[in-house]
């Protein structure tokens, strides 16, 4: 009992009570009352304070907290400490200052369990370091009993830095924890002993950062290896080896230069002290092979290699250990239609090539392999001399025209204008197909350009010649209107030869106008066989008075034979795209020519 607030009764004055007097005095009363209660300490319900052990047998306890009464404890809240014997002081928590029957109700383990709380918190609020009891396994983790009484969770992911597949070996140990976090509404406390690993870890690697400088070689063991990389452990501090830094020459997975728990030298390249980031090489720790590269090796030279990577713009040699060039894809042939580098190589090939440059200061290398062979433009205008006929093949399609291959490396254009005398062709594709073979005539030979212009009708006379002997001004001939717009119509002619008839010239006789589909006769009123232009008049074929009467049959008999004779001198050398259109005209002029001999 705390005495140093208790007036002592000596201090009271006693000459205000008058014993002989009937009837006590009021004031002396109130007097005597208030020195009482100033001997007993001032406290509240639901209070932890500190009392004193009375008395204690295997029952309970008495526990005098300087109250008017002594309270009373169940043994079984004392039984942790089997040591408790009269006059130990212990906290305890103050339910109720009276009771129905008017005792002092205290609860030592409350009290505890309060203490406790306290104490979890300020743990958290300050991440002090606490001790814990593992003591049992439960779902997904353990439960460890901190600051006496309270059971907090243990996640099995907070238990190392690394994964633990057996938690049953930590039960009935005495471990290290931080409390992580805190239910206060479910009383839940979840510790970490990771969180003091991952702690001391990050304090070792601090330390061992604070003394690294780049170009530092240290050893190191290999603790884990990844398709992109090697991580080492330099003694508590995990980095780096991208594969690229692993060897100078080209490799697919780093397993190829090293093994698990393979003890390795290796030279730090750079570090981030903020972000715990060590970049390391081992490749760095060997001379670079473009340093031990032939001295005399230039320009020109033929080298061997090793086809390592494939691109569509072309593919990487490997000359020597880490030396790679590059073989563009215009550097693997002389032809310049599109291609692909796999058209010509793949992985794995070993080839020879030529030099085309050579920087050492960048270490760069550019090769060529079309240069083992001959350039076969260099001989192009005595190979492919203008005139000369060959034979080539389809290669790509353009709106104006068609690209063939001659030989390997040599293209030429044929323009859509020169694939037919007498068809009009929108597009190559309604002519050809890409893969045929076509029979051209050189044009024109660029040889500085590398250009060479083709052509496919000039292989035959111009069957303009012959239109000229049969579609002459003011022959009339009969045609079918194909196409009519406000200008006029597109009539076809005999032989599918297209006219053009000008709207006034669609005029009937009974003064009504041709229309769509309508097969008339039409006089021609003008040809130009240059530009392959035939104008045709209907309303002249009734308006017109010709002088001299109708052309004598013998007069049509020499204009027929005439040009029988220019069909026949053109049908053997005639062309793919004008071969019908010269045999149906031969057929049908020999057919007029027998019904004008009749």
């Amino acid at each position: 009992m705390d005495y140093k607030n208790v007036q002592p009764l000596a201090d009271f004055d006693w000459s205000a009570i008058d014993n002989k007097a009937e009837k006590t005095n009021p004031a002396a009363e109130e007097q005597l009352t208030a020195a009482y209660e100033k001997t007993f300490n001032a406290f509240t319900e639901q209070q932890v304070i500190e009392g004193t052990i009375v008395a204690i047998n295997d029952r309970e306890a008495v526990v005098n907290i300087g109250f008017k009464s002594d309270g009373v404890i169940p043994a079984s809240e004392l039984r942790y400490n089997p040591d408790f014997k009269a006059g130990d002081k212990i906290e305890v928590y103050v339910e109720s200052q009276e009771d129905s029957n008017g005792q002092l109700l205290l609860s030592h383990k409350k009290a505890r369990i309060l203490k406790s709380w306290e104490r979890v918190n300020q743990a958290y609020e300050s991440q002090e370091i606490i001790t814990g009891y593992v003591k049992s396994r439960t779902k997904g983790g353990l439960i460890v009993t901190v600051f006496e009484n309270i059971e907090a969770f243990l996640p099995g992911s907070q238990i190392d830095v690394k994964p633990i597949r057996d938690y049953d070996v930590y039960v009935d140990k005495t471990m290290e924890f931080k409390v992580v976090k805190i239910n206060h509404e479910y009383k839940n406390v979840v510790v970490s002993h990771k969180a003091l690993i991952e702690d001391e870890i990050e304090a070792q690697k601090a330390e061992i950062i604070s003394h690294l400088e780049k170009g530092q070689v240290l050893e190191g063991v290999v603790k884990n290896i990844t398709s992109y990389g090697v991580f080492v452990d330099l003694g508590g501090v995990d980095g780096l080896i991208h594969i690229t830094d692993l060897s100078w020459g080209r490799i697919n997975h780093p397993e190829e230069v090293v093994q698990l728990d393979q003890k390795i030298n290796v030279v730090i390249l750079d570090f981030d002290e903020a972000k715990r980031r060590i970049a390391l090489g081992l490749k760095q720790l060997t001379p670079h092979p473009w340093d031990a590269l032939d001295p005399n090796l230039k320009e020109g030279d033929h080298v061997k290699g090793k086809v390592v990577v494939i691109a569509d713009y072309g593919a990487f040699v490997e000359v020597v250990p880490g030396v790679e060039g590059l073989i563009h894809v215009s550097e693997m042939s002389w032809s310049q239609h599109l291609r692909s580098a796999q058209d010509f190589l793949k992985v794995g090939d070993e080839i020879e090539a030529v030099v085309l440059t050579l920087d050492r200061e960048t270490r760069k290398m550019s090769l060529g392999i079309k240069q083992l062979m001959p350039d076969p433009w260099l001989a192009i205008a005595e190979k492919y001399p203008v005139g000369s006929k060959h034979t080539a093949t389809v290669r790509n399609f353009t709106n104006f025209g068609i690209f063939v291959e001659l030989e390997e490396g040599v293209d030429g254009l044929i323009h859509i204008s020169d694939l037919s005398w007498s068809k009009k062709i929108k597009h190559p594709a309604e002519f050809t197909k890409i893969g045929d073979k076509i029979d051209v005539v050189v044009l024109e030979v660029d040889a500085e350009n590398r250009r060479l212009s083709l052509g496919h009708k000039q292989l035959e006379e111009n069957p303009w010649d012959v239109y000229e002997t049969i579609f002459g001004i003011g022959t009339v001939h009969q045609g079918t209107i194909a196409n009519l717009n406000d200008k006029g119509a597109t009539v076809v002619m005999p032989y599918d030869v297209e006219a053009f008839a000008p709207m006034r010239h669609l005029e009937k006789a009974d003064k009504s106008k041709a229309h769509q589909g309508d097969t008339l006769d039409f006089k021609v009123i003008e040809f130009n066989k240059d530009s392959k232009k035939i104008v045709v008049s209907h309303t002249r074929t009734f308006q017109d008075n010709v002088e001299g009467g109708k052309e004598s049959d013998e007069k049509k008999a020499r204009a027929t034979q005439k040009s029988v004779k220019k069909i026949n001198e053109t049908l053997e050398k005639t062309t793919l795209g004008d071969l019908d259109v010269l045999a149906n005209l031969k057929a049908d002029i020999e057919k007029e020519s027998g019904n004008t001999a009749e």
